[in-house]
């Protein structure tokens, strides 16, 4: 499909179902035809057509624009020639096109005129002027509107318009454009922000607020393992398994309908053997627990009965045999049960026998039969105020059922055209009713109808995906949200139902690693709403049981979320008895509130409060002195390492030495100083004990110093070199090589601490060399006692 442009010699080239449009530039000399772009396409191409030249945004060197049309969209393909300039009208891109005045009428030209279309200027600043005379046959300009536009070329609201360049005048070419104001963008392709942002939700459509709900297996203490022998072959009408909030049942395999009971609260590892079970004695067909009673469990068999079972407290510790009622009256295999929402002891059962039979489980009897059906009945709901039955059928019907009015429908429509299977449910209140079947390609498949009326048929269907099995759908009417998902699947499926278009509104799906045998829901009550968990189940998988959460991605947690969480009914107590109900009465669930006490609703929560998360590039790109860099350097060196004012030092703990044990130290160094410390100690020494005078004075402390301590105050480095005996070292030499013993620190009050380790280290030494002496100048005893004195 070619379009070709001769004021630019663009053209673009695309194919029915490509997804790539190919422009190219015609020129007469060599090379006559070379590429410019090569656009790829999100979606394939149905369709192309170019927009005219009077159209285009000049200003910013549009040069052609391509509209492509998709199946469920059109999309603008803008060209482009850059310039530095994109807010001025280059003449050089732009010559005189064809204007939207005909040349001649179709008369005159099969009289034989050649006329010519005039031309006129894409300029917006400029007033359209001919090139050439006008035909003389051409009417007078209507009078024009105040806005610029005549009568004839005024906008109709909803439709766009591309004549306002050629009626503008010059004051709207003002350099201060605004997609708005600007005639050269009327064309409805680059509208106001407000138009923008709707011309997107149009394109996209509505979005749920559940679109990320996201599915979460929960922690494996929570499991059910080592499950042995499940029942994989029950019917396509049965949900797999169902569960409330005390315990669940699942189907096994061995002889008999064994039905193994699980207590929720006994999470684990399931024992090889010895697992009690009921045992029903027939294959089960459909089984279902009682809303308004946890203990009670009934079980549909081939044998076309009805079996009601009480589960003991705390769960099966022995084998049940014995139901505690058995409900007869199909004459054929049993296809599913169906508790009513409100009356406690009502029960609803469908049959090959193409009957709907209702039962007082309080009386054991049959109170009602619906007839109607002419093949298999697939599935069969209740409406959530009690009043309807609907079922959907293998005839492919839809019917809805007054059964205190009447045993006949009193709608009916069509329903899905596979005839594979399906389900259905009511939804939005009980005004709708989805179901879950299969189009005539075998394509499963979501559809809507009226519960108004059935005749008209589905208002909406949503596909899914190819499958043998039938989506089994959970309805939460509180966040009108469905889960759906069949046996044998690994993927989860979840929409949010709206009574508008476009009615299904996709969210994000959840995918397990391993098939499922099914999929059943717990109250509302189950959820943990600090989690903004809007739904529970219990996923069923071939060896074990797994809880699995969905949840609402949410920021602000800790408050809670009370758009998602309306008041829920307590649909797990009955509002009237069976024969309440039968009699004529209508009950009603009231409601709670998931609210915890401790918890903040949302919309009562404080705002937070806007903050930058970057910095503002002024202050990246504001330059600095160097005395301010100075300064924060300084500052961050000072932040690193502390004000070491604040934390005083170990030495300014330490209470110093008295003066009088300073002379007697001192005096000893002096008599054995060149044996003990060394040399270069007598200046260290002399520097000590002058801090630890000064720190005496300061504590107020400071007393008579004795005749030793007065004469080595006064002490030069000469007479500590003469005394020490280090007269082979020259003063200079001596504090060169021993210049590391002199440094003070003078933030110590009580003078420098390593001098004083130094001090302390040489008494030690002096002690040690005194008792040395003390020992060498005692006489050594004879040869006899040395040899006897280890025996002592």
């Amino acid at each position: 499909m070619p379009l070709f442009d001769p004021d630019s010699g663009l053209l673009t080239v695309s194919g029915m179902g490509d997804s790539v449009i190919d422009c190219f530039e015609v020129s007469a000399t060599e090379p006559f035809l070379s590429q410019v772009s090569h656009c790829l396409t999100e979606a394939p191409t149905r369709g192309v057509a170019m927009v005219p030249k009077l159209a285009l945004d000049v200003l910013s060197c549009e040069v052609m624009r391509v509209l492509q049309l998709t199946d469920s969209f059109i999309v603008p393909i803008n060209y482009h020639v850059p310039r530095k300039s994109g807010q001025e009208f280059h003449a050089d891109l732009y010559p005189d096109t064809l204007g939207r005045t005909a040349a001649m009428s179709a008369a005159e030209w099969w009289k034989g005129g050649e006329k010519q279309v005039e031309k006129v200027s894409v300029n917006p600043s400029n007033r359209q002027k001919p090139n050439n005379a006008k035909p003389a046959n051409q009417t007078p300009a209507k009078k024009e509107l105040p806005s610029g536009r005549s009568k004839e070329e005024a906008p109709v609201r909803g439709c766009s318009t591309s004549s306002s360049p050629l009626s503008s005048t010059s004051s709207s070419a003002a350099p201060s454009r605004s997609p708005s104001s600007t005639s050269g963008l009327s064309s409805g392709f680059l509208p106001s922000p407000s138009q923008s942002a709707k011309a997107i939700s149009s394109m996209l459509g509505p979005s749920s607020k559940f679109r990320h709900l996201q599915g979460a297996v929960l922690h494996r203490d929570t499991h059910f393992t080592n499950l042995k022998g499940l029942n994989l072959t029950t019917p396509g009408e049965c949900d797999g398994f169902c569960a409330n909030r005390h315990r669940v049942a699942v189907p096994l395999a061995t002889a008999g309908g064994q039905i193994a009971i699980f207590e929720l609260s006994q999470a684990g590892k399931l024992a090889d053997t010895g697992l009690p079970t009921i045992q029903n004695s027939v294959n089960v067909a459909d089984f279902s627990w009682d809303p308004f009673n946890s203990h009670r469990l009934v079980v549909a068999g081939d044998d076309a009965k009805i079996r009601v079972w009480q589960v003991p407290e705390g769960g099966l510790t022995e084998t049940l045999t014995e139901p505690e009622t058995i409900l007869q009256g199909h004459t054929e295999k049993i296809y599913s049960v169906k508790f009513h929402p409100l009356a406690s002891g009502l029960l609803a059962s469908s049959s090959y026998d193409q009957t709907v039979r209702l039962w007082n489980l309080e009386s054991g009897d049959e109170v009602k039969a619906l007839r109607g059906h002419q093949d298999q009945i697939f599935g069969m709901a209740w409406s959530p105020d009690g009043k309807h039955l609907a079922t959907v059928c293998k005839d492919g019907k839809l019917r809805i059922y007054d059964p205190r009015k009447s045993v006949d429908p009193v709608q009916e429509g069509a329903g899905p055209e596979g005839h594979r299977g399906a389900r259905v449910v009511w939804v939005c209140d009980g005004k709708y009713l989805m179901v879950s079947g299969f189009d005539s390609r075998s394509e499963r498949t979501l559809y809507l109808h009226s519960a108004e009326s059935l005749s008209s048929g589905a208002i909406a269907s949503a596909p899914t995906d190819v499958s043998p099995s039938t989506l089994i759908p959970f309805y939460d009417p509180d966040t009108s949200v469905v889960i759906l998902t069949g046996k044998g699947d690994t993927r989860v499926y979840i929409f949010e139902i709206v009574p508008e278009a476009p009615y299904f509104l996709e969210c994000a799906s959840f995918n397990s690693s391993e098939p499922h045998k099914g999929l059943a829901f717990l109250p509302k009550t189950e959820c943990v709403v600090q989690e903004v968990e809007v739904a529970r189940g219990l996923r069923l998988s071939k060896t074990s049981i797994e809880p699995v959460a969905f949840r609402v991605p949410r920021v602000r947690k800790e408050f809670f979320q009370d758009d998602v969480y309306p008041d829920t009914a307590v649909w797990w107590e009955s509002s009237l008895t069976a024969s309440a109900w039968l009699a004529g009465s209508d009950g009603k669930h009231h409601s709670i509130s998931l609210k915890p006490k401790d918890m903040t609703p949302v919309s009562e929560a404080p705002k937070e409060v806007q903050v930058r998360k970057y910095l503002p590039s002024s202050h990246y790109l504001e330059e600095k002195t160097d005395e301010q860099k100075k300064d924060e350097l300084l500052s961050a060196m000072i932040g690193k390492l502390g004000n070491m004012d604040d934390n005083p030092l170990p030495q300014e703990s330490f209470q110093g030495v008295e003066d009088d044990e300073w002379a007697k130290y001192l005096a000893q160094i002096i008599v054995m100083g060149a044996q003990v410390v060394g040399r270069a100690f007598a200046r260290a020494l002399r520097q000590e004990y002058a801090a630890s005078q000064a720190a005496a004075e300061a504590r107020g402390r400071a007393g008579q110093q004795s005749a030793a301590a007065s004469s080595l105050t006064g002490m030069t480095l000469q007479e500590a070199q003469q005394i020490l005996n280090m007269a082979t070292l020259t003063p200079e030499e001596l504090q060169k090589n021993y210049e590391h013993l002199f440094k003070v620190n003078d933030k110590a009050v009580g003078g420098s601490f390593y001098l004083q380790s130094k001090v302390v280290r040489a008494k030690e030494r002096l002690d040690e060399e005194l008792s040395i002496q003390t020992q060498d100048s005692q006489p050594k005893p004879p040869p006899e006692q040395k040899q006897q004195t280890p025996e002592t």
